[in-house]
């Protein structure tokens, strides 16, 4: 995806960064001094050099943040790392997208934020760990995802490539776009009368739906000329590879079909590339008939 120097969204939340219990982002740290004139004693100076490693032992680089830089690392991320900048860009993309779409039909499109956090963070749909994945919670409006997700795309379901993860991010938009169209309420206010069986089949339709919303911003990206050779092609494995038959037979060596709440892998592969080749909402009615 041609997405470098292209403009990035001033919707990420970047919650990455952390600091001691109590601190807060940006709180200045004032180093203590003795009281010889302004100069350290030497009780100050070994709190000092211990502090220094210590805050080092933690990720958090003290000359950065006296700096005024962004001192925290997270493993081998950091608040201004290349990923962080790809994220932005696709937000912003989805953002013209749905304005468009949105404004096409007399309709204001609020602009959902992204929240990226590392290993475990709270949403008004409750705590979640990394191990959750991407989601969107409707509560607040916002995208959650942990950056570490795109590396096990890569290498634990073998789905590499930048729009891979490009389509990751348009497919959680997409439940955002639910959530404005009235689909995602619906759905949790049917879901309570429902059994299990019944609910995991709406799911299911839900979860197809958003992959075809993601096809939808794709296929505007493309007229847009920001697709690469062999960008459809991750997309279309990505969708494949995090299908409800395909990751079963991965974890257990079978299938559960009456579990599957995201639909099979050929059904998510049908549904982006619907959304890809149309680019219409009205293309995108998952639920209405087979699926």
């Amino acid at each position: 995806m041609r997405w470098r120097g292209r403009r990035q969204s001033s919707n990420v939340e970047d919650r990455r960064r952390a600091g001691f219990p109590g601190m807060g982002r940006g709180m200045p740290i004032r180093i203590p001094v003795g009281r010889g004139g302004g100069r350290m004693s030497l009780s100050t100076l070994i709190i000092l050099v211990v502090l220094f490693f210590g805050m080092r032992a933690l990720g958090i680089d003290p000359l950065e943040m006296l700096a005024g830089g962004p001192g925290v690392t997270t493993g081998q991320q950091t608040a201004n790392d290349e990923t962080t900048e790809f994220v932005g860009v696709v937000l912003a993309e989805t953002e013209d997208v749905w304005q468009g779409i949105f404004a096409g039909q007399g309709v204001r499109y609020v602009e959902p934020r992204l929240v990226l956090f590392s290993e475990f963070v709270e949403s008004a749909c409750g705590s979640a760990s990394a191990a959750t994945g991407p989601f969107y919670c409707p509560g607040d409006r916002q995208v959650y995802l942990d950056l570490d997700f795109f590396n096990a795309l890569a290498r634990r379901f073998e789905a590499a490539g930048d729009f891979a993860q490009a389509y990751v991010i348009a497919h959680e938009v997409g439940h955002h776009v639910q959530n404005l169209m009235g689909v995602l309420p619906r759905f949790n206010r049917m879901r309570s009368q429902m059994s299990q069986g019944e609910a995991n089949a709406m799911s299911v339709r839900v979860e197809l739906q958003a992959d075809c919303l993601a096809g939808i911003w794709a296929h505007h990206t493309a007229q847009k000329g920001l697709l690469e050779e062999g960008d459809v092609e991750e997309a279309l494995n990505a969708a494949f590879q995090i299908g409800d038959d395909t990751l079963q037979k991965r974890a257990q060596g079978y299938v559960v079909p009456d579990s599957f709440n995201h639909g099979t892998s050929e059904q998510r592969q049908r549904w982006f590339a619907r959304g890809l080749e149309s680019g219409r909402l009205a293309d995108c009615d998952t639920f209405s008939g087979d699926v």
